[in-house]
């Protein structure tokens, strides 16, 4: 069984800052990507920011120059700085990450979080 928790949403100013945190646990054996997604009622996930278990980012291009996607593979946890925010940005984010579990080592498999609401007021 794989958890992927997520923290750090919440109501802030245009202009304001927000990080958000997504730790997996579990019967973890490894993890390749991890990414942050939004997705707006009745849509689907956009990608926000991924990153590679070897440090490999890559952003949307709404974000580039104001998110920062990072992650501790020690704590199996990942970061999204967000700053200069927008009202634009308001949405739910989802963490996502592909993981395989012990027992399964070479076979990953898609985990989401269950969301956390940024809501940016202007």
């Amino acid at each position: 069984q794989v958890q992927l928790v997520e923290s750090g949403g919440g109501l802030v100013q245009a202009g304001g800052s927000l990080r958000l945190s997504c730790a997996a646990s579990g019967s973890i054996f490894s993890i390749n990507t991890m990414g942050w997604y939004r997705r707006a009622p009745g849509k689907q996930h956009e990608l926000v920011a991924r990153i590679r278990s070897n440090g490999d980012t890559h952003y949307a291009d709404s974000e580039k120059g104001r998110f920062t996607i990072s992650r501790d593979n020690a704590k199996n946890t990942v970061y999204l700085q967000m700053n200069s925010l927008k009202p634009e940005d308001t949405d739910v984010y989802y963490c996502n990450a592909e993981i395989s579990i012990v027992g399964s080592p070479f076979n990953y498999y898609s985990y989401w979080g269950q969301g956390t609401q940024v809501t940016v007021s202007s």
